[in-house]
């Protein structure tokens, strides 16, 4: 079982020190030793798997290895990918420490149940981007601006660069309501996204 470290790096040599040294503080009291830390300067707009933590989690991990991050805003920019990192982890039986909110993720109890909280968040997120988006789309009408896509069906949208992901999500067989929220769209429009492309479920 190997132990890492993951450091998001930024312009400011304190914060990485204070990442580091919250991240060895935590570690030694739970007595995890021998870290491997992995520094990354992508920024964190950057999709999680396109970062070193995506290439740790995808191709260097294995099952039982832990993985440290200093604190939930090193690990992704929005609460979704937050959960999507989680639940690859747990498919993948990895463990998951977040140093600075000393959380665990594994089979217990607890860290189901913050998880759960995690995802009630997501919920609420995505409620407060839709009432923002509702305005300021009430906002533009009344300044005569003409909303709507062109007539027609596109021949690429957004959720096409998802697909090997939604693929991979369905083989897994995860609900098709999981898989939206993951993608961030509404259920109705992944089933319509998946009819359009034909795409077959086994079991369907």
């Amino acid at each position: 079982m190997a132990n890492y470290a993951y450091l998001r790096v930024s312009t400011d040599q304190q914060d990485l020190n204070n990442q580091r040294h919250g991240i060895l503080e935590y570690a030694n009291r739970l007595g995890l030793a021998g870290l491997k830390f992995v520094e990354d300067t992508a920024s964190g707009k950057t999709n999680w798997k396109e970062r070193k933590s995506g290439e740790l989690l995808i191709n260097t991990m294995q099952k039982g290895d832990v993985i440290i991050f200093a604190e939930v805003s090193r690990m992704a920019r929005s609460t979704l990918q937050v959960l999507e990192i989680l639940e690859y982890a747990s498919e993948h039986e990895y463990q998951v420490h977040i140093a600075k909110q000393n959380m665990r993720f594994d089979d217990s109890l607890n860290a189901k149940i913050t998880a759960t909280v995690l995802g009630l968040a997501a919920e609420i997120e995505r409620e407060f981007i839709s009432a923002r988006t509702k305005e300021a789309l009430a906002k533009r009408k009344a300044e005569g601006v003409q909303l709507g896509r062109p007539k027609g069906k596109a021949k690429k949208v957004k959720l096409d660069e998802h697909e090997k992901d939604i693929r991979r999500y369905l083989k897994l067989g995860i609900s098709k309501r999981s898989i939206a929220k993951l993608v961030d769209c509404a259920p109705s429009t992944l089933y319509e996204w998946i009819e359009r492309r034909k795409i077959r479920i086994k079991g369907d």
